[in-house]
Order: structure tokens, then C-alpha cells, then sequence
């Protein structure tokens, strides 16, 4: 097998430099073939509520069927998986939320929270209108989908009945993929997804001193 020799800088440098300077070239490359954003989905996530925890939904609002006295809730974010979703703001309780609401016999009352999101997952040239709590009443049988309509009309599905707008938010778009859905930690600027600013600058600073290292370890040959 043949092995390839190390940069000229890198061979003649002190060890302790040779291994900083390995290490900033081995960054360069890991920087400079990983993905620059993660991609994530811009949708409607459905969560039921027990007393003040949020879980997410194991059902989709159309097959699932909810009882009276439950609370569930929606919320419109960018995320990337059902692990990373954003759950609904606000904890009203039911009996909050259906208190101006009587029961009637034969039905139900489901408390829903609606929580549009913010403008940073709005789809472009929109604006999230503000979260909302209603009381759905609906027949014993009626599933949250029914519920959600009683109260937020115009709802609108995507294929597989996936839920794409409800309240006629967002006017379009469902499900679809947004690129750069993590913000990065700082503010630092990116180059066109390769390294940092701050990466390029230790390289360069780690150059430098093989460099000096170099010419200094040749004037010693010469001396």
C-alpha cells in the first residue's frame, strides 16, 4: 500500500505544531464535505394534553376520537421529525377553556389549543395570526378533525390526510421541506456551507508557525 508523505510544513515542523497543524487540515476537510444545514418540514403537529403535559398524537386528528373532557392541541412550526416538533403554548385547562360552554346531552365537549406559531416558521410573506382556545361541542362518536372543524373553519388536507391549514393558515404550502431549519448556535458567518471564518484564520495561524518553525530549523542546518 502506498502512503502518501505529509505536507513539506507539516514534516519539517516541531512535533507539537505538526499535530496542532494535523488537526486544523483534519477539521478543514470534515468542514468542508459536511452538510451545512439540517432540513426539516414546515406542518401542523397534533398533541393530546394530560393535565399540563403535551404528547404528541399517535393518531392523525382524522381517526382519532377523543372523549369528553379532553384536551388536545395543534401547532404550526418548522420541525424535523416528530421527536423535534414544538409543542402548543398555553395551559388553560379544560375546565378553563369550556367554562362559558355547557354540556349538552347527547354530546361532547372536546378544548382544543390552536397555536399558530411564530413569524420565524411562517411561511414567506405571512403572518401567524395569534393562538387561540375554543370548545368544540360534537357528537359522542366525533372525531377531533370533526371537533377542530366546528370551531376553525376553513380547514384544509394534503394527501394521506395529512392536515396543511387550519383556520385557512397558511394559504398554502403542507408539509413541505425547509433547508436550514436549525439556526446556527452564533452568529457566525458561514461561507456557502463550507468552514467558518474562524477555522480558515487557524489554519492560517497554524501555517505560519510551521512556517517559522521551518525557516528556523534551516538556519540551524546552516549555522
Amino acid at each position: 500500500m502506498i502512503r502518501r508523505a505529509a505536507p513539506l510544513a507539516v514534516r519539517a515542523a516541531p512535533l507539537a505544531v505538526r499535530a496542532a497543524l494535523l488537526t486544523v487540515l483534519a477539521g478543514l476537510l470534515l468542514a468542508t464535505t459536511s452538510p451545512a444545514h439540517a432540513t426539516g418540514y414546515r406542518y401542523w403537529s397534533f398533541w393530546d394534553r394530560t393535565g399540563t403535559t403535551w404528547t404528541y398524537a399517535t393518531q392523525g386528528p382524522s381517526t382519532a376520537v377523543p372523549s369528553d373532557g379532553d384536551v388536545q392541541g395543534f401547532r404550526f412550526a418548522v420541525s424535523e421529525d416528530s421527536s423535534d416538533a414544538t409543542k402548543p403554548r398555553g395551559r388553560a385547562s379544560f375546565a378553563t377553556i369550556c367554562a362559558h360552554t355547557p354540556a349538552q346531552s347527547g354530546r361532547k365537549r372536546v378544548a382544543l389549543v390552536i397555536d399558530f406559531g411564530t413569524a420565524a416558521d411562517a411561511p414567506s410573506g405571512e403572518k401567524p395570526p395569534a393562538r387561540r382556545d375554543a370548545c368544540a361541542v360534537v357528537a359522542r362518536d366525533a372525531t377531533t378533525a370533526e371537533a377542530l372543524a366546528a370551531v376553525a373553519k376553513p380547514l384544509r388536507y394534503g394527501t394521506n390526510a395529512l392536515l396543511c391549514a387550519i383556520s385557512g393558515y397558511p394559504r398554502a404550502g403542507c408539509g413541505e421541506a425547509v433547508t436550514g431549519a436549525k439556526k446556527p448556535a452564533t452568529a457566525e458567518k458561514k461561507h456557502d456551507g463550507g468552514p467558518s471564518l474562524g477555522l480558515w484564520a487557524g489554519a492560517a495561524a497554524v501555517l505560519a508557525l510551521a512556517a517559522a518553525a521551518t525557516w528556523q530549523a534551516r538556519r540551524r542546518r546552516h549555522a
